[in-house]
């Protein structure tokens, strides 16, 4: 059909564009049953003398965004302008300024939470999705600035949003559900290009490749597919029967910069290394402790080439983010939270050593991945964060939290003080 050629024709240059990242699993970590005991926590830690438990948090994030009644659950940053788009469990998503807090919309219309809302690669459109089975467009309106928004169209389709993908050129958006089926949409049209289905779980986590030409989709059933977006029929399956490739279930997935390799992690704790273009596991990598979840998987590019095999990096529920070598398949630094890591981003060029991590542990912490130093941490939530997503080409992380906030923060420290 030539909507679905458009994908093709849409992966067809050079550019090698980093894909989407808008938090991959997030919407599975919000709720572990422990979070309205950390002002109790903290009180235990000897600040129980003070007004308020968490009250002596030091905050040095640059702005607060506290317009939300709930957790956090989707943040996502505007690939050129300083502005978010969050969604949270008040069935609610914000386009807000993250320079002063101010709301440019409120995105209505869900009518249960909103676990998933992110930018195009444009910066022209906004999807949310929600645990409703909506997935909600809006689009920028006129071209003097981005403060102007309308609401273009709901689509439908999935029963429950789990996740949304933007195509890293075109306006197309894939969407997983819970009821194991993965949706493709065009826009500004909203026709229906594929339903893709054949897993028989929630699909918990799914990527453009970062050309552009193939989709990869994971389930908590524990198979991988490999789709071309033409045809509702996967390219290749690797499922729990496969040599090597048994994770329960798969919990996060990342796809390198080529669109070579895939690595997924999954419930176990075990982490896989798929060959794309053999369709195969070619590595396994742990460091993970057993039966803790792998929530979180970025590729980092030490090299700013993007040609090698690479660098990636694995986040748990034990609180490590472990950094390896997929080259030796060797550990090349663990780095360290005191809770579950919800959340793993990747700095563009020329900075693409740097990785931030996010934790349950109410904190966010910037890394240099080539050495496993800590660069900056970044305090001011009283909660897990839920989700996470860097803004203004690197320079300001904005997070997401189960205590209704949304904080910014620069990645780095201040070189100018």
């Amino acid at each position: 059909m030539n909507t679905a050629q458009e994908i093709v024709e849409y992966g067809s240059d050079e550019e090698g564009d980093a894909f989407i990242d808008s938090g991959d699993v997030l919407a599975e970590v919000p709720d572990d049953g422990d979070h309205p005991m950390d002002e109790d926590d903290e009180a235990e830690d000897g600040v129980g003398d003070l007004p308020s438990g968490d009250s002596d948090i030091k905050d040095n994030s640059l702005q607060h965004f506290t317009t939300h009644n709930g957790s956090v659950f989707a943040i996502s940053c505007h690939p050129t302008e300083p502005l978010a788009v969050s969604g949270g469990e008040d069935d609610l998503g914000y386009i807000w300024d993250i320079t002063d807090g101010e709301v440019i919309v409120k995105l209505t219309g869900h009518t249960d939470s909103v676990c998933s809302a992110s930018f195009s690669s444009d910066g022209q459109m906004v999807a949310t999705g929600g645990m409703d089975g909506k997935v909600r467009i809006w689009r920028r309106v006129g071209t003097t600035d981005f403060r102007n928004w309308e609401f273009l169209t709901e689509l439908q389709g999935p029963d429950e949003v789990i996740w949304l993908r933007w195509h890293p050129r075109g306006t197309i958006l894939l969407a997983g559900s819970n009821d194991s089926t993965v949706w493709l949409w065009q826009l500004p049209s909203g026709n229906t290009m594929q339903v893709f289905a054949g897993h028989s779980g929630p699909v918990q986590c799914g990527e453009f490749t970062p050309d552009g030409k193939r989709i990869v989709t994971a389930s908590e059933d524990g198979t991988l597919m490999y789709w071309d977006p033409r045809s509702p029929t996967p390219l290749f399956k690797l499922s729990p029967q496969d040599a090597r490739f048994d994770l329960e279930n798969i919990t996060s997935l990342a796809i390198n910069a080529s669109s070579t390799l895939a690595v997924v992690g999954g419930t176990s704790g075990s982490v896989r290394v798929v060959s794309l273009s053999k369709g195969e596991v070619v590595g396994a990598i742990g460091g993970h402790a057993e039966g803790e979840s792998v929530e979180a998987v970025q590729f980092v590019d030490l090299t700013g080439t993007g040609s090698s095999p690479g660098v990636v990096v694995t986040g748990g529920t034990d609180g490590k983010a472990c950094v390896w070598d997929l080259t030796t398949m060797r550990l090349r630094a663990t780095l360290e939270h005191q809770d579950a890591v919800t959340s793993l981003l990747t700095h563009p060029a020329p900075k693409s050593h740097l990785i931030v991590s996010a934790s349950a542990d109410n904190t966010l912490r910037t890394w240099d991945a080539r050495t496993g130093a800590l660069v900056k941490e970044h305090t001011g939530h009283h909660g897990p964060i839920l989700s996470a997503s860097l803004g203004l080409q690197g320079s300001v992380v904005v997070s997401g939290g189960d205590d209704s906030a949304c904080l910014v923060f620069t990645t780095e420290v201040d070189e100018s003080g």
